[in-house]
């Protein structure tokens, strides 16, 4: 079928600096790059990498002509992506030794995706299609009912964590991935148990340490999954790297559990990568990948 993804598209500036500044501390970077990133379009790459048909939905400015063509060279239908009058959004990333990160965002054209691109679009989708959504853009719980009517899948990244945003889309959704911290965040937000929410498949990732699944058909008792032993360098865009290989394989008619085992496979990979969209690996090295 097809992956919709309501998604961001930003530059993102990374520079790696020899641990995360305290408050008032000025450092200098050891190195700078420019690459694609965004969550929105990191998980666009990684579900088309993963081999699933992907269509994204977004907006660029005059400037980001070049994140355009970048996700059309990664395989994702760019068809409805748009320019608009606000600058391209951007994200500065710091990365120290260890591979932890601190970012800040700019969300720029991420904020301004005309309301009447959402039924352009999901017009040309099909029952059992997947729409994907994250939070660094509007219009979520708008394009959420809209594919609830027309008979998509609706899955939801709760990140970067929002409270008002999550509350407006969590009885829309079907599959709801987010981190632990999200999770305390959303639970204290909203003051829901699991049962509450109005998610059938809940996936709660730990990093390193694996995750944990909660279905609705299970009673919502956590199950527990592992992920690969690596060394990381740089933690930027695994989540969102995760998220996209799991889409795909259950787009794929991978069984849930089989689809997490991919994902955290292509999530551990990436973590030993130094970049976001562009160093996502595609689905072959994932399968080939040998971990110690």
């Amino acid at each position: 079928m097809t992956i919709w993804n309501l998604g961001s598209i930003n530059a993102d500036l990374s520079y790696s600096v020899p641990h995360l500044p305290a408050p008032g501390e000025t450092l200098a970077a050891v190195a700078m790059s420019r690459g694609l990133g965004g969550k929105g379009a990191n998980m666009s790459v990684a579900a088309a990498r993963a081999a699933a048909r992907v269509v994204h939905l977004g907006a660029v400015g005059a400037d980001g002509a070049w994140a355009v063509g970048r996700l059309m060279e990664y395989g994702v239908d760019t068809r409805h992506i748009v320019e608009v009058d606000e600058a391209t959004g951007h994200a500065i990333i710091l990365v120290d030794g260890q591979g932890e990160n601190s970012i800040v965002i700019h969300h720029g054209a991420n904020h301004a995706i005309p309301d009447d691109l959402l039924g352009r679009a999901l017009s040309e989708a099909e029952t059992g299609d997947l729409l994907l959504m994250q939070n660094e853009t509007l219009l979520q719980p708008e394009a959420a009912r809209m594919a609830r009517e027309l008979g998509l899948r609706v899955a939801y990244a709760a990140a970067p964590f929002e409270a008002e945003a999550a509350r407006a889309v969590l009885g829309l959704c079907d599959i709801l991935v987010l981190n632990a911290i999200e999770m305390e965040q959303l639970q204290a937000a909203s003051g829901l148990a699991l049962a509450g929410m109005g998610v059938e498949t809940v996936i709660v990732t730990e990093g390193g340490r694996g995750g944990r699944l909660h279905l609705a058909a299970n009673d919502w008792q956590a199950e527990r999954f592992e992920t690969p032993k690596v060394t990381p360098v740089d933690t930027t865009g695994a989540g969102d790297t995760f998220t996209g290989y799991l889409l795909a394989g259950l787009d794929r008619g991978m069984p849930l559990r089989q689809a997490v085992e991919l994902a955290s496979r292509a999530g551990a990979l990436m973590v030993t990568r130094h970049g976001t969209a562009d160093v996502i690996p595609d689905l072959k090295e994932v399968q080939a990948a040998r971990f110690g």
